[in-house]
């Protein structure tokens, strides 16, 4: 059976905040700030379980997350040294048939900054989202959805290095990836620019699909 290759995304260093979120979410072991972080997305949903076997049997690293739905399936894994989750992500590729460049092409459908955030809508979205930090009133808020899911993870990474911004929520998961995060007018605009650049260098070395 075919295997399409959705998202593929390295990440040398876990940022702080996104190892914290992931934390909270995660159902196998935890990662940390600084870790080599590997996410893959594939489908159909079942094949994340063979890669997830081969991944984890022929190398050192750690699985954090792994979710298996009808069409899609994701995993995470980690681990201290970037070499140890380059050669899993290697094994994978092989497995399937697939070079890096096959993954999907990252889709922005929603990027936008709200200024100026009310009350009540930082309260509404606060008592929505309750893993990561709370929006306060007055800031700004960076919203952006991407398809496929997993590359929110990718631009929360990126943004979280450049800009000294507050990572409010990152759902990875689904037909699209959402990304929350708040700062002031300034921050919000670092924080987009970085996660927008991050995607675009990525898609330079996407095929088509």
């Amino acid at each position: 059976m075919h295997i399409s290759l959705r998202t593929f995304v390295f990440m040398d260093a876990l940022q702080p905040q996104l190892a914290s979120y992931l934390g909270t979410s995660s159902q196998g072991f935890l990662p940390v700030p600084g870790d080599a972080c590997l996410w893959i997305e594939v489908a159909p949903g079942m094949a994340v379980h063979r890669l997830t076997d081969i991944a984890l049997k022929e190398t050192n690293v750690h699985l954090g997350e792994q979710v298996v739905e009808r069409s899609f399936g994701s995993m995470e894994i980690h681990y201290r040294n970037q070499s140890e989750v380059l050669s899993a992500g290697e094994i994978i590729l092989k497995q399937i048939g697939a070079q890096e460049a096959d993954r999907m092409a990252c889709r922005i459908a929603w990027n936008e900054i709200i200024r100026g955030m009310t009350p009540d809508h930082t309260t509404l979205i606060n008592r929505q989202l309750r893993k990561g930090s709370m929006i306060l009133p007055g800031k700004s808020m960076f919203i952006l959805e991407v398809e496929p899911a997993g590359y929110a993870v990718y631009a929360a990474n990126e943004a979280e290095k450049a800009a000294h911004i507050t990572l409010v929520d990152v759902r990875p998961f689904g037909n699209f990836g959402r990304l929350t995060m708040m700062g002031n007018e300034a921050e919000a605009e670092e924080a987009q620019r970085a996660a927008v650049r991050a995607i675009n260098l990525l898609n330079r070395c996407a095929r088509a699909t």
